[in-house]
């Protein structure tokens, strides 16, 4: 199983990515390790708030292409959509 994934930066900024478990890459973001984005290292810490679950990569990899061209408004909608509430 493959996941889109927004995160929410210490910054406020908005960071969008794929993984096969959300719960860990959370982490790799978070640690001082090579495995964690090179561009969050200093907007630690970051929360995934917004996750999508496709079954092939392929999917997940379009989608996270499609969510990383959107602005940040819509991205925000799509987050407190998810989360039941309206803006």
């Amino acid at each position: 199983m493959w996941y889109v994934y927004i995160a929410r930066c210490n910054d406020g900024t908005l960071y969008t990515g794929i993984t096969t478990n959300t719960q860990r890459r959370e982490r790799e973001h978070n640690l001082d390790n090579a495995r964690g984005a090179k561009s969050l290292r200093n907007k630690r810490p970051v929360q995934i708030v917004y996750h999508e679950r496709f079954i092939t990569r392929g999917k997940a990899t379009k989608r996270e292409r499609a969510i990383k061209n959107w602005g940040r408004a819509y991205k925000l909608k799509l987050i407190e959509k998810s989360k039941g509430f309206t803006l």
